[in-house]
């Protein structure tokens, strides 16, 4: 063989140990027929081999690193978006709604007007802890904030048992909080309100307001029950006509915790 073929043999034989290419088909390929000069094509496994092994260039490599990230936070942004979407409380028909657990049977009639505040106030944490804005993702944080507030509002106002009998009236096409002749109507009530204020104005320190805080927290207390007994029978006329006393109960409760020795007693019916 002549030297130059002898040695692209040999060099063959060096190059093609990886693709297991025996000595003689590597003399084969380099025969008298076939081209001698080092510098002639690779076999097709060299050609594969050397074409695996080319690593990548900084510019592809850094597309590459672009374009997973961008995969994962597409991923990401997916899955806060399922969460956000279970989480945000769907439209519903009433503030009862929006808690099934601790207020299964809904609004009165068929459920009770009575309330387990605690109960409530779980519930209440545990849905604001899934719906709060902060954890949402950017482009669903109106809406989130939109539930939160409707959450709060609901939680507000069924907790109070002033709000909630004005609330449940309200769905009977009643407004309590804005019927004026509803609120002078009962005499009765109106001589006790002005009693209660004249011992409020008239007393001269805090240990003349425990009796009359005494009196006033039986007064709300008779209230409830009877909002109780009038929604349990669905009677809204008294259920109209208690609302209207408890929310003077209710103001007198504040005139007592605000009571300062000179300052006057505004009632704000």
């Amino acid at each position: 063989m002549p030297l130059s073929a002898l040695s692209a043999s040999r060099a063959a034989t060096r190059l093609c140990a990886q693709c297991r290419v025996t000595p003689r088909a590597t003399q084969a390929l380099f025969s008298t027929s076939a081209p001698a000069h080092p510098l002639s094509p690779q076999p097709r496994a060299c050609r594969q081999q050397t074409q695996t092994q080319k690593p990548q260039s900084p510019s592809r490599a850094r597309y590459i690193s672009w374009t997973a990230a961008r995969r994962a936070d597409a991923a990401s942004s997916s899955a806060r978006a399922a969460a956000a979407s279970e989480a945000a409380p769907a439209p519903h028909a009433t503030y009862y709604d929006l808690f099934p657990q601790s207020l299964p049977d809904g609004p009165p009639p068929r459920g009770p007007f009575a309330v387990d505040v605690r109960a409530l106030r779980r519930e209440f944490l545990q849905l604001q802890a899934r719906a709060h804005p902060d954890i949402q993702p950017f482009e669903h944080r109106t809406r989130a904030q939109s539930a939160s507030a409707h959450l709060n509002e609901a939680f507000r106002t069924i907790a109070d048992p002033l709000l909630r009998a004005q609330y449940l009236l309200s769905l009977r096409g009643l407004d309590v909080a804005g019927d004026e002749t509803g609120q002078v109507a009962d005499m009765e009530l109106l001589a006790d309100v002005m009693e209660a204020r004249e011992e409020i104005e008239e007393a001269q320190g805090e240990e003349d307001l425990v009796g009359p805080r005494e009196v006033n927290d039986g007064r709300i207390e008779e209230s409830v029950e009877a909002l109780e007994r009038a929604f349990e029978e669905d009677d809204m006329d008294a259920a109209k006509k208690e609302a209207v006393r408890l929310r003077y109960w209710f103001n007198i409760k504040q005139c007592l915790h605000d009571w300062e020795p000179g300052k006057p007693v505004e009632l704000h019916h």
